[in-house]
């Protein structure tokens, strides 16, 4: 495990040029404003777009380091980009969440090898994911028992696949020296949350289902499972900084769970969420949430330990449930004829 003792508080930023693969979704745009305010320019960071380099092809990802800052060479690879949704999706997609998250890791971190990101003492940050736990995994989710069992099915082939990313970059700080970081940050939301319904993790799909509701004036609203799972979430600018803190002061891919330690049932925060977007009152919630108990829950708790966090790079999350998911509803309230919202 890494000493943070034995390491430089902090990259020097100012020198850094950093690709960001799926540096324009939800994370992305959080992890730009999070470099801006470290001193990084813009022509300091590219953002490969998917219609030019599909990452799952070595030889985009060959393309695309060729092409990002010509003769001068990336230092920096952070790789957020994936391909994942909720439970249906998941349940639909379990072969292309395979093979996409697993090619784009392999690509992407061998071909910044053979790139000579190592030469140039460069560093390559790589998100996992709490799908990547076993099922039953004691709560609160421990870095140490991330192979102690198989994860929950429906999230198993994007959980393994970014699990065996972090295998490789642990395989190649042994035998080439790579420097690395993984985190693995628990449920996100936030501003900028993907809120199409065919897609959206379980916040986004709550706050829009209860607006329409209301203003299609439906009597009730019909929520999948029991309520009896629970979760815990990270606010997205928490997330970011947490990520870059770990890139300023890892050198190997020791796991880091990234997170608050504050778990709740999905009942309470169906509950919650419709309360703060004025679906329901609290003399109202009963009878206008409908639970739906032949739909899935999804695995039955997650809650992460976050004392690595603490003990090795010195984070702690700061916004606190209620306020993060105020400025999420008032976001897309804000956001829903906005063309480039992803509604």
């Amino acid at each position: 495990m890494s000493n943070p003792d034995n390491k430089p508080d902090s990259v020097n930023w100012k020198d850094q040029r950093i690709i960001i693969t799926g540096g324009s979704g939800f994370l992305g745009k959080h992890i730009v404003e999070g470099l801006h305010k470290r001193g990084v320019a813009d022509n300091q960071i590219v953002i490969p777009r998917s219609a030019q380099y599909d990452l799952t092809e070595k030889d985009a990802v060959v393309s695309l380091y060729n092409d990002a800052f010509g003769s001068d060479r990336s230092t920096m690879i952070i790789h957020l980009a994936a391909e994942v949704g909720g439970i249906g999706a998941n349940m639909k997609n379990p072969g292309r969440y395979f093979y996409a998250n697993m090619a784009m890791a392999l690509h992407l971190i061998e071909q910044a090898r053979a790139d000579g990101l190592i030469e140039r003492n460069g560093k390559f940050i790589q998100t996992g994911t709490i799908c990547a736990y076993p099922n039953m995994t004691p709560v609160p989710f421990s870095e140490e028992n991330l192979w102690n069992g198989y994860p929950e099915v429906t999230n198993a082939p994007y959980g393994v696949a970014k699990k065996a990313a972090w295998q490789m970059l642990d395989a190649y700080k042994l035998q080439y020296g790579m420097k690395s970081a993984f985190v693995l940050p628990v449920n996100l939301y936030g501003p900028h949350d993907n809120f199409n319904l065919d897609s959206s993790h379980v916040i986004p799909a709550l706050i829009r289902k209860c607006v329409e509701a209301m203003d299609r004036g439906d009597d009730h609203l019909p929520v999948w499972g029991t309520g009896s799972a629970s979760r815990e979430f990270l606010y997205i600018e928490d997330c970011a900084d947490g990520l870059l803190t770990a890139a300023e002061k890892m050198d190997d891919p020791t796991p880091i769970n990234l997170g608050t330690n504050m778990e709740i049932t999905i009942k309470d925060l169906v509950h919650l969420i419709a309360k703060l977007t004025g679906f329901a009152t609290e003399e109202t919630i009963a009878e206008k949430i409908r639970w739906d108990p032949t739909k899935p829950d999804g695995q039955p708790r997650r809650c992460l330990d976050v004392s690595r966090a603490k003990e090795l790079i010195n984070w702690e999350a700061k916004v606190s449930f209620e306020q993060g998911l105020r400025q999420t509803i008032d976001w897309f309230n804000q956001n829903r004829t906005n063309p480039e919202a992803r509604m």
